[in-house]
């Protein structure tokens, strides 16, 4: 961890001073006797059909998350949380650390890691956190946590929110490390594409204001300066702003952002990002339609608007198609639809795959989910998960599906 990281924290205790009487009026204690453990058990297992000549993968994993987070103490409070995911059965599938690559991928990887491991202090004008740690801004289109796999995506560094009016949140992040869900390398089978540390130096910006109920406007600048990740290739600066709200029961969001290269990117990257979005609820269906566009660029290797560190499983299909978005970028125009149903969550998507620059029809995907909690069992969660990929002038047909149990304490 870089010398920010302990003046970060050095500033945070030094913001507030009290006597020793006060002090002595909170005990120490109350970081153990107000905290609480962590205990969270993912069981999953997941079909990939590909129609080329990888065999079907059939992957058997479970991730145990154990942790403890402790309460607070004028402020300070400390989280410390390991995970371990182990696989189940046959290794049929390939899971890009375990050499089986006459498998589709199910980016699961075996292995133990310390999840998130950090010290935070909060304020009536904000917080900072110091160390290994969460990282979800907006919408987790740009930065995210990859929670869907197994091996959740954590950041080392530190991160200060501030809050000098009401509704205005100023947010910036300093990373000098990334733990990706290709994670925890084995030093065997590591690739420019499946790093399991990212290196760099990256600086996250981030002012949201709430200007009204109908109204959240967001502006972004995200440096990220990804070392090891394709040679640097995927170094960049994207710059955005981001409106959303609600009117009249219907929700809308407005976005466009610019990519360009950064750090030691040899590419010349100039790219843009552009999202429009509606949603309506009638008679307890929550519908929603948008048109997303992450622009391709001519020039020699791949200079598309990329997103790195996103939470891409959420976007573009669940299918997982484009988390490499393709030279000549990505028009995705989707719509779905989500209601309670016999007492769980049923949701459905479908997308339609376009290229950004030329004529290419990529394909198409429909998306279908069923959630429901385990009676009898509290913080028992089954879920049913499928996703269809018809492809035309992009990859190949693909089919998953997923059967997941997921019991949280």
């Amino acid at each position: 961890m870089r010398p920010i990281t302990l003046s970060l924290l050095s500033l945070a205790i030094a913001s507030s001073t009290f006597s020793h009487a006060a002090f002595a009026s909170q005990p120490l204690s109350t970081l153990i006797t107000e905290g609480k453990p962590i205990l969270d058990l993912r069981y999953r297992y997941e079909h990939v059909d590909q129609d080329n000549a990888l065999n079907n993968a059939n992957a058997q994993t479970l991730r145990t998350r154990i942790g403890f987070q402790s309460g607070k103490w004028y402020g300070l409070s400390a989280l410390i949380e390991a995970d371990n995911v182990s696989r189940i059965g046959d290794a049929s599938y390939n899971s890009l650390r375990n050499g089986q690559t006459d498998f589709s991928v199910v980016a699961d990887p075996d292995g133990s890691e310390i999840n998130q491991a950090l010290l935070r202090y909060d304020h009536s004008l904000g917080n900072a956190v110091v160390g290994r740690q969460r990282i979800n801004l907006d919408n987790q289109r740009f930065v995210g946590g990859v929670a869907w796999r197994q091996n959740e995506q954590t950041y080392d560094g530190v991160l200060g929110q501030l809050k000098p009016l009401d509704g205005l949140t100023l947010t910036y992040a300093y990373i000098d490390n990334i733990n990706s869900i290709f994670g925890p390398g084995n030093g065997r089978f590591d690739a420019a594409g499946n790093q399991a540390n990212i290196e760099g130096h990256s600086h996250l910006l981030n002012a949201k204001y709430v200007v009204m109920p109908e109204l959240t406007a967001t502006a972004y600048q995200y440096r990220l300066g990804l070392d090891n990740l394709a040679g640097g290739g995927q170094s960049s600066k994207t710059s955005g702003v981001r409106l959303n709200g609600a009117i009249s029961g219907v929700s809308y969001a407005l976005e466009y952002a610019k990519q360009s290269d950064y750090a030691d990117n040899p590419q010349d990257l100039d790219s843009d990002y552009y999202l429009a979005e509606l949603g309506y609820t009638v008679k307890g269906v929550a519908l929603k339609g948008g048109y997303e566009v992450l622009g391709g660029d001519s020039g020699p290797g791949n200079r598309a608007f990329q997103t790195p560190l996103a939470t891409k499983h959420a976007f573009q299909g669940w299918a997982d198609i484009f988390l490499l978005t393709p030279a000549d970028g990505v028009e995705d125009i989707y719509i779905g639809a989500s209601t309670a149903l016999f007492g769980g969550n049923l949701a459905a998507w479908y997308h339609d795959f376009r290229a950004e620059r030329g004529s290419s029809n990529y394909g198409s995907e429909i998306d279908v989910s069923y959630a429901h909690a385990i009676p009898g069992v509290k913080g028992l969660v089954g879920l049913v998960k499928y996703a269809g990929y018809d492809a035309d002038d992009f990859a190949v047909d693909t089919d998953k599906l997923w059967v997941q149990l997921q019991y949280s304490y």
